[in-house]
């Protein structure tokens, strides 16, 4: 009796929190490997290295798988941090919407405002079509990911106090 009540006990006390460091993780771990893949195959002419080793980094080994792997580990590390930023701020919304939402915010945010400090991404007018489809949709699908994910863990968590 005693050792089920210490178990319900851990029960209430587990947070939230290593379900958005692996939910953040995996979404950037995912979907960054699957932006690589899109510039493989040419859908897009932006990669993850791209934006984390090309725009700083400018040497042979960046420009290969090597840097394409260290830039998709960088982002799904980086990716931590904006699951916790959803977590803290949208986690109540279930749906599809604020994920989509929240993709195009943060398509805006990284190929607008910040496009200043990123050199090796041209300018939104100079980008191809292809481009701009492309990683709308990868930004809409990576945080429709983490926005469904922690919607879902923080309802579930709530069901089970």
């Amino acid at each position: 009796m005693r050792r089920i009540n210490q178990q319900e006990n851990q029960k209430q006390k587990t947070s939230l929190i290593p379900k958005v460091i692996s939910i953040g993780f995996f979404g950037g771990l995912i979907w960054s490997a699957i932006a690589a893949i899109s510039g493989y195959f040419n859908f897009t002419t932006i990669t993850p290295k791209s934006f984390i080793l090309r725009s700083w980094i400018q040497t042979d080994w960046s420009d290969q798988w090597l840097g394409q792997i260290i830039s998709i580990l960088i982002i799904s590390l980086l990716s931590i941090g904006i699951a916790f930023l959803y977590y803290v701020l949208l986690k109540k919304y279930d749906g599809v919407l604020p994920g989509l939402l929240a993709g195009i915010v943060l398509w805006f945010i990284l190929f607008w405002i910040m496009e200043p400090i990123f050199p090796n991404i041209p300018d939104f007018y100079r980008l191809e079509s292809d481009t701009i489809v492309t990683t709308i949709c990868l930004f809409i699908l990576y945080s429709v990911f983490i926005s469904y994910s922690i919607s879902f863990a923080y309802l579930q968590h709530l069901h089970e106090k």
